[in-house]
């Protein structure tokens, strides 16, 4: 069993997750809603405002054990820093799960700066970059 979770301030790593549910095997939800079951791959995305990740993501891997997830795919878009994967990285590694050591990261638009994205081509990289890890 596959779980698919984001947080989505703007949209886009909602946009994200949803694009693809059909290849992971499962609906996409929040982190507001637990895993209720141990899952294979774990696909978790955000964003970053004011230079940090949500803390609702933070409480929601501080819910995961490695006995509850064998491995965690991390995404995310931005607009001013890298990437949000090395905030969720840190945490879960610390926590004794492990995570891909590939991940997703496209620009998010923040008022002008990148608007219009993710876009569609970050959306069909995105949704190859999936497949790959699923070989």
């Amino acid at each position: 069993m596959n779980a698919i979770r984001y947080y989505s301030k703007f949209g886009h790593s909602k946009q994200m997750a949803e694009a693809i549910e059909e290849i992971v095997g499962a609906k996409a939800a929040t982190v507001a809603e637990p895993l209720n079951e141990p899952v294979e791959t774990l696909v978790l995305g955000a964003g970053v405002f004011l230079g940090k990740v949500n803390g609702a993501v933070m409480d929601f891997i501080n819910t995961l054990t490695p006995d509850k997830v064998k491995c965690v795919v991390l995404f995310g878009s931005c607009a001013i820093i890298e990437s949000p994967v090395p905030q969720m990285r840190k945490v879960l590694e610390t926590r004794g799960i492990k995570v891909c050591d590939k991940s997703f990261t496209c620009k998010g638009s923040m008022g002008p700066v990148h608007r219009g994205h993710p876009n569609a081509q970050d959306i069909d990289a995105f949704r190859q970059f999936i497949r790959n890890c699923q070989e």
